[in-house]
C-alpha cells in the first residue's frame, strides 16, 4: 500500500511518500480502505517529537480517517462487515500505527460507524475538533443547560464546535472572535459575540455575565488564568485544552474562595469509552446538519509533508484533508 510516514521523529521535510507492506489486523481490529484523513497539530507534534508517544518505525502518520471496511477480526465480525462506511479518530498514539495510507488497521472499539449522508471530507475534518469541543463541555465542564459558556476563539475548528454543542445543550454562549466572524459565531447559536481585538474583552464579558461564567474555554493556546478566574462564577470550570509550552500564574486563593476549578485533558488520553461516547453525539449531530466544518482544503496523500509543513508554519485556515485515493 502507498502510505505517508516517517523513519525518524523530525521536521515536515523528513515525511516519505512510498509503499510499505499493508497492515495485518488481529482479531478484536477492523482492515479499513481510507478514503481520507485530515491533518491535525498533534500530528506534528507527534511527528516532531513534541508530543511523545510508544511508535514502531517506519511509522505511518495521522490520527483520523473515514473509510470503508475490508475486513473485521473474529472477535469483531459481529460487528463490523465489509463494505461497512466508518469513521476513527485516534490512531498514531500508544504504539498505533496512524492513518495517513491507503489501509489502516482499527481497534474495533475506536471506529464508529459514518451517519449516511455525510460527507467524508466533511466527517474526517470534524473529527478531531468536534471530539475535543465533546471532551471539554461534557467530561471536564460538566455543562448543564442554563449554563453560560464562554468561548474565546469561537470561529476556529475547535471554538465553532464548542459553540455548536454548548448552544445545543442548552448553555447560553458568550463567544470571541474577529468582527468579520461575528455572523457566523452567531449562527452557530452564541448569543452574544465579542471582538476578540477589544483591549478589554474582559469588562464586556462582566457586563454580559455579571454573576460569571459557568465554563470558561480558551481555544487561543494564551491560558490567561489570572483574567478566566476572575471571570468564573461560583463552582465555575475553566477547561484547558490547548497550550503546551504556556506557564500562566494561577490565582490560587480566588479560585478556591469561588469552590472554582482548573481542568485540563488531552485528547490521546481519553479512554475508548469517552472517545465512542463522543462519537456518538458527533455522529447525531453532524446527521441532523448542526456540525460542518467551516472549510476545507483537499490534498492528495502525497502532499502529506507539505501539509505538515504548511500548518507547521501557521499558514493553514479552516482544514487540511489529504484524499488517500483518487
Amino acid at each position: 500500500m502507498h502510505a505517508a510516514y516517517i523513519e525518524q521523529l523530525g521536521p515536515a521535510e523528513l515525511i516519505r511518500f512510498g509503499e510499505l507492506p499493508a497492515p495485518q489486523p488481529g482479531p478484536s481490529d477492523v482492515l479499513v480502505e481510507v478514503d481520507v484523513v485530515s491533518v491535525n497539530h498533534v500530528d506534528t507534534f507527534v511527528r516532531s517529537g513534541a508530543w511523545r508517544t510508544p511508535l514502531d518505525f517506519p511509522f505511518v502518520i495521522g490520527r483520523d480517517l473515514v473509510g470503508t471496511v475490508l475486513s473485521a477480526g473474529a472477535a469483531v465480525a459481529h460487528r463490523f462487515a465489509p463494505g461497512d462506511r466508518v469513521w476513527c479518530n485516534s490512531l498514531g498514539h500508544d504504539g498505533r500505527q496512524g492513518a495517513a495510507a491507503e489501509q489502516a488497521v482499527v481497534p474495533a472499539e475506536r471506529l464508529y460507524p459514518l451517519p449516511e449522508g455525510v460527507d467524508p471530507v466533511d466527517a474526517v475534518a470534524l473529527a478531531h475538533p468536534a471530539v475535543t469541543a465533546y471532551l471539554a463541555l461534557f467530561d471536564q465542564g460538566g455543562i448543564a443547560a442554563g449554563d453560560t459558556v464562554l468561548v474565546l476563539g469561537a470561529a476556529g475548528n475547535v471554538g465553532s464546535a464548542l459553540v455548536t454543542m454548548a448552544a445545543h445543550a442548552g448553555a447560553r454562549v458568550i463567544a470571541t472572535s474577529s468582527p468579520r466572524d461575528f455572523d457566523y459565531v452567531r449562527e452557530l447559536g452564541a448569543a452574544e459575540v465579542i471582538d476578540y481585538n477589544d483591549p478589554d474583552v474582559s469588562a464586556r464579558v462582566r457586563e454580559l455575565s455579571p454573576d460569571g461564567v459557568d465554563i470558561h474555554v480558551d481555544t487561543s493556546a494564551r491560558n490567561d488564568l489570572e483574567t478566566a478566574v476572575d471571570l468564573l462564577a461560583s463552582r465555575g470550570r475553566i477547561v484547558l485544552l490547548s497550550g503546551m509550552r504556556t506557564r500562566p500564574v494561577l490565582p490560587v486563593g480566588p479560585l478556591y474562595l469561588k469552590d472554582c476549578s482548573v481542568r485540563g485533558f488531552a485528547i490521546s488520553h481519553a479512554t475508548a469509552g469517552r472517545l465512542a461516547a463522543a462519537a456518538a453525539h458527533v455522529n447525531k449531530l453532524t446527521a441532523a446538519g448542526l456540525l460542518r466544518p467551516r472549510g476545507t482544503e483537499v490534498l492528495p496523500l502525497a502532499a502529506a509533508a507539505e501539509a505538515h509543513r504548511l500548518l507547521d508554519e501557521g499558514k493553514v485556515t479552516g482544514k487540511l484533508v489529504l484524499r488517500a485515493r483518487s
